[in-house]
């Protein structure tokens, strides 16, 4: 499906390597730090995995004037592990988010090219009306990760830092 929308706008598109669901985004961290982070981590207790559904197109802010085409993410148990995420951050000192949490994959990235004006984005909105659906799938989640996101040639490379099992959280 992405395949068939990526022609239609001059605009960032996502590398699939770099899909992520984002349950807390932490920001400049402290490398000697890490340890701590992960061990904060690995204390969110959480049981079962986590059924994820990918369904859905949308734009952020709002569709008149776009910077991120996105993917709707749908997940029993999904804004539990974020809030458990954010808990379990704040204990370092990482602020919380204040914004209602929204999971979804960053498909692309809308940005005027040098500071030109922004790109057309007629094309890829007929594109899209013209799908027959926008059901990407689904997936079980066992786990999350840590990564770190570094910015290189416009993009960002991510590297996984730590991994954690879902344990028992829906109990608490």
């Amino acid at each position: 499906m992405i395949v068939r929308l990526r022609p239609e706008a001059k605009i960032r598109w996502s590398r699939v390597e770099n899909l992520h669901i984002t349950t807390k985004f932490i920001g400049e961290w402290e490398e000697s730090r890490l340890g701590e982070l992960a061990e904060a981590l690995e204390s969110i207790p959480f049981e079962n995995s986590i059924s994820i559904r990918v369904s859905g197109i949308g734009w952020f802010p709002q569709p008149h004037s776009p910077r991120i085409l996105w993917a709707a993410v749908r997940g029993e148990g999904l804004p539990e592990l974020a809030a458990a995420t954010g808990r379990a951050c704040a204990t370092l000192g990482i602020p919380t988010e204040e914004r209602p949490y929204t999971p979804h994959l960053t498909l692309a990235r809308i940005e005027p090219r040098g500071g030109g004006p922004p790109p057309d984005l007629a094309p890829l909105r007929r594109a899209i009306a013209s799908l027959p659906g926008v059901d990407f799938g689904s997936f079980e989640a066992s786990g999350f990760h840590l990564y770190r996101s570094d910015p290189v040639g416009g993009e960002s490379r991510y590297t996984k830092l730590s991994s954690h099992p879902i344990k028992s959280l829906r109990q608490k």
